[in-house]
């Protein structure tokens, strides 16, 4: 406890993604005061062609009580 779970689009270079990862387990720490052991981060790359069928609608707009920050954004068709 807590797992982190990011998908983002394909092409962020890897230092980037590791970055990000380091930053999410480092804030995750402070605020639920839990040790890094407990923690784990996980990067998906889903392609642009099937974020709305694969992330949108069955993260996003088929569970909106697990969607604390929506996203600003409608892909087409949805």
């Amino acid at each position: 406890m807590p797992h982190i779970s990011v998908k983002m689009w394909p092409g962020k270079p890897e230092e980037k993604k590791l970055m990000l990862a380091r930053e999410i387990a480092r804030i995750t720490m402070e605020i639920l005061e839990v040790p890094e052991s407990s923690i784990s981060v996980c990067m998906s790359e889903v392609p642009r062609e099937i974020w709305g069928e694969s992330v949108y609608k069955p993260e996003i707009l088929d569970a909106p009580e697990d969607v604390v920050i929506p996203p600003g954004y409608r892909p087409e068709g949805y």
